[in-house]
């Protein structure tokens, strides 16, 4: 019987795949590879859930019963999965298949880092603190936060490539989106990361409250999630009151990208109780 670690191990490859069809369609204005993108982007995605929910039966099979959430692998497949539906989202609303080259990109990063032998894919009990229901609201609020905010990301690197050209409309740049879009939407993925992240702080609180006893304790994980809440919640405030918009926004999702990554996967390497086995 093939297991869910097998099938993610297919499903990387066909991230990798849509990548590289986006790519295509973006430099040579291929509709084709552009489309061909998008269907391998859509099954990923499709198998990526059934992969997940599959994992989550394994967890009872094997007698533990959680949600696939607790360790670094199962999170980076949940990952890739919320990036694929955020991002077929956003192309069936906005029609940008650009931005799907880095989205599909990021997906395939996460699933070939997830298949390394030092993340281990191997279904672990859940220590007594995690045996809550609070394990799916908060770890699920922040991944769909990370994804989305991954997202804003990818705009903004294309804004920067874009506004990098001297002749920014024409060749393979004028097939990026305009500046204004990508704008419109680096903004649009801020402000929802922002709320789903700001949910995850709290529900995190909530949570440590109850396993720990406190709601705050300055774990490596929690102060990196705090600056990363600052980060944007300056980027927001620039942007609405100050009106910041281009250059200036795009660098500040760049950094705080950054930040997320450092907050994911920079904490494993300090000690704390929120750090990855």
């Amino acid at each position: 019987m093939i297991d869910s670690t097998s099938i993610i191990s297919y499903v990387t490859f066909i991230f990798g795949a849509s990548a590289l069809f986006y790519a295509i369609g973006w430099i040579f204005k291929s509709k084709t590879a552009g489309n061909l993108g998008t269907a391998a982007m859509a099954i990923a995605t499709a198998v990526n859930v059934g992969a997940f929910i599959l994992r989550w039966m394994e967890t009872y099979w094997v007698g533990y019963g959680h949600a696939p959430l607790a360790s670094l692998y199962e999170s980076l497949v949940f990952f890739s999965m919320t990036i694929g539906l955020i991002y077929l989202f956003v192309e069936y609303r906005y029609k940008f298949r650009t931005i799907g080259v880095f989205a599909a990109l990021s997906a395939f990063l996460a699933l070939a880092y997830a298949s390394l032998p030092s993340v281990g894919s191997q279904i672990q009990p859940l220590m007594p603190a995690l045996k809550s229901n609070w394990l799916i609201i908060h770890v699920m609020t922040y991944f769909v936060g990370y994804a989305a905010l991954t997202l804003a990301f990818c705009a903004s690197l294309l804004f920067l490539i874009k506004s990098a050209g001297k002749n920014p409309d024409t060749g393979v740049l004028g097939h990026i989106p305009g500046f204004k879009a990508l704008d419109d939407l680096t903004y649009q993925m801020v402000m929802l990361g922002f709320l789903f992240i700001t949910l995850g702080l709290v529900t995190g609180a909530v949570w440590a409250e109850q396993a720990w006893g406190r709601y705050w304790g300055w774990d490596p994980k929690e102060t990196w999630s705090l600056i990363t809440w600052f980060i944007y919640a300056t980027l927001l405030h620039a942007r609405l009151m100050r009106g910041w918009e281009g250059k200036r926004l795009a660098y500040l999702s760049v950094l705080g990208f950054a930040a997320v990554l450092f907050t994911y996967f920079g904490v494993n390497l300090l000690p704390g109780l929120h750090s990855y086995l």
